[in-house]
């Protein structure tokens, strides 16, 4: 079986505005949180995006420019030598599309992650700036740990909460 380190988007990976990412130039890379999750990758960890993405609902933005978001992400950790192997996002937003099993803090997009990719969630750890993160994680399985908005992920933090 595999581990992870399961990622929320926004807060934890790209800088949060408080309101949707509507274009790409406001997608802002925080480039200091890839050394502490390449240090992961290298461990052998996968790393996994579980994001949010309401906005695509509330007709904001389109798939097509979260799939360029996402690509400028991705190009970001392979430059300095780190992959994030997948993105999960959930399209849904409770007042135009009701209910779905994907949202956080429901934990559809971790369990579909583990299952496609064979993740151990008692190896696995999720990030994230909200209790929705934590919440959604748990209900999978897996370790929470919440951080502040655009605050920097802590190596030995997030090696002690798997080890215990």
């Amino acid at each position: 079986m595999n581990k992870a380190i399961f990622l929320d988007r926004d807060g934890v990976l790209n800088h949060e505005i408080y309101d949707y990412i509507c274009r790409l130039e406001d997608f802002e890379v925080l480039e200091y949180q890839i050394p502490p999750l390449k240090q992961f990758f290298d461990e052998g960890y996968l790393l996994v995006v579980i994001t949010n993405q309401g906005g695509i609902a509330l007709n904001r933005y389109t798939e097509e420019t979260l799939a360029e978001m996402h690509e400028i992400l991705f190009n970001k950790f392979e430059e300095q030598g780190a992959e994030i192997i997948h993105a999960y996002y959930c399209p849904h937003h409770p007042t135009v599309s009701g209910e779905c099993e994907c949202r956080k803090p429901k934990s559809g997009m971790l369990l579909e992650a583990i299952a496609e990719y064979d993740i151990d969630p008692a190896q696995s750890v999720m990030i994230g700036d909200k209790p929705r993160d934590v919440e959604a994680a748990n209900g999978a399985g897996v370790k929470g740990v919440l951080i502040a908005p655009d605050e920097q992920i802590d190596y030995d933090q997030i090696k002690a909460v798997l080890a215990s």
